[in-house]
């Protein structure tokens, strides 16, 4: 048996490598996305006020720490009882749909288009973010003016771009100016035509021949099961609203409030990685196999779990999405095209939220609540469903902290894709730089976000100490787990 690793995976936020084990025809036998870093944010949360969580969170990842503020914020609404404001869940809402459009924008533009408009198998020097420059400066100085605009969102609203602390237990802690508001209409409206801009710019890829079997082959192919936010209409919801998942057909297998999730989502561990495996309870756990109850979140899991948006052009291109993909949509690779469209879905909400009269009351805490001492909060992060739950004692000191992040949730379908195309491409052992890069697509095209999703496996960490004499000679290691 020989082994190929690939090490570090590249365009991805955090550390992972892939190992693949060939048999002794060079035929892949099995391969392990193993997520190495190490977070321990659910341990060490506990035995601090549960109010300073929305805070604290944020530092699990800088690529998306709106999503761990709102959904923390969400819980720590529940813990004490505190609805939020209207003008308060609409503040919060008009700053998270700038993160989605901070978030969609690096991860398309950074991570996934240099496999599109420069080619799977460009030398790898050219496959990234300066060699997109280099054969288009004028897209990547759009993209970069455009994120300017969206961090200037998040600093106004969020009081921080990176680690946001607007959002306090029954609301936010400053309400918006006229003329803060007028700067983020402005904004929106150009932030509008750059997201449909985006969208057509992914439509033209599908035109190209080159593209066709990598996007719709059955390189990236994999049928499980769908979870998604939707409202009351079933329509796509990045804030709040129920938890709905569907099959592989598309049709509704279960809809849930989020405080119900410990009944219907359970978390497997496996002693290769810090990344759990969570499944569907009432699907059941037969191993990484489509027979267990897998499903999958994120941009993809969002557009097979709804019945599209709640915004005009949004909509259209749902629609034009479907006629493309299918429903529900299978195809891997078709994640990036439903991330432009969420783009769009953003700005125009945005544009919604601004034009509303009550985005400028100062009525943006509610101080009256029962405290429970429990609470779940759940948004879409970017990269899909987020769960925080928390438990505090009569005194407001947490006891218990349980996240479940959507890279975890992906965990298992992005092994399953990983293995599936490396057994495509992997013929009697022989690869070259661009089979590699082809294996790396399958986990680009979930956006995976690993400093968010490691946890701790059985026996906990393995720590390492080694120490050095003066020479640079290594004179003793000392480890302990």
């Amino acid at each position: 048996m020989s082994i190929i690793k690939i090490s570090p995976a590249t365009r991805l936020e955090g550390e992972a490598e892939i190992k693949i084990f060939l048999d002794e025809k060079g035929k892949v036998k099995d391969t392990f996305f193993q997520v190495l870093e190490f977070r321990g944010f659910e341990k060490f949360c506990v035995g601090r006020p549960v109010e300073e969580l929305p805070g604290i969170v944020t530092r699990i990842c800088g690529v998306c720490p709106w999503a761990h503020h709102m959904a923390s914020a969400k819980a720590v609404d529940m813990v004490f009882g505190r609805e939020p404001t209207p003008a308060a869940k609409k503040i919060r809402e008009l700053g998270y749909c700038a993160h989605i459009l901070d978030s969609h924008s690096v991860h398309l533009y950074a991570l996934a288009l240099p496999d599109f408009a420069l080619s799977p198998g460009a030398p790898r020097r050219e496959r990234s973010l300066v060699g997109l420059y280099k054969s288009n400066p004028e897209l990547v100085k759009k993209v970069l003016e455009m994120r300017d605009k969206i961090v200037r969102i998040e600093e106004i609203i969020g009081g921080k771009a990176i680690h946001p602390v607007t959002a306090i237990p029954g609301g936010v802690s400053k309400s918006l100016s006229k003329e803060e508001v007028e700067e983020i209409r402005n904004y929106a409206k150009e932030l509008l035509k750059f997201s449909t801009e985006t969208v057509e710019l992914l439509n033209g890829i599908l035109q190209r021949s080159e593209y066709k079997d990598i996007i719709f082959g059955d390189y990236y192919h994999l049928e499980t099961y769908y979870a998604g936010l939707v409202d009351k209409n079933n329509k796509l919801n990045f804030y709040d609203g129920r938890i709905r998942v569907v099959d592989k057909k598309g049709n509704e297998a279960f809809v849930f409030e989020p405080k119900d999730y410990l009944d219907y989502i359970g978390e497997k561990v496996v002693e290769w990685s810090y990344t759990k495996m969570p499944y569907l309870k009432k699907i059941g756990w037969r191993g990484i196999d489509t027979s267990s109850g897998i499903y999958r979140v994120g941009p993809l899991g969002r557009l097979n779990a709804s019945n599209g948006f709640a915004t005009e052009k949004a909509q259209e291109y749902y629609k034009q999405f479907v006629e493309t993909f299918g429903k529900p949509a299978h195809h891997t690779m078709a994640y990036h095209f439903a991330r432009a469209i969420e783009m769009v879905y953003a700005a125009e909400r945005m544009f919604e939220l601004v034009e509303d009269s009550e985005l400028l009351s100062r009525d943006v805490v509610n101080y009256d609540g029962k405290f429970s001492g429990f609470g779940v909060g759940v948004v879409e992060a970017p990269r899909g469903l987020l769960i925080h739950h928390y438990e505090a004692d009569e005194r407001g000191i947490t006891t218990k902290v349980n996240l479940i992040i959507p890279t975890t949730m992906n965990n298992s379908s992005i092994n399953l894709d990983i293995k599936k195309v490396a057994s495509k491409l992997l013929t009697a052992g022989k690869f070259d730089d661009k089979v590699l890069n082809m294996i790396e697509m399958a986990f680009r095209a979930y956006d995976p976000c690993l400093a968010c999703s490691t946890h701790s496996i059985p026996g906990g960490i393995r720590v390492y100490v080694s120490i050095y004499n003066s020479n640079g000679e290594l004179i003793k290691t000392i480890g302990r787990s």
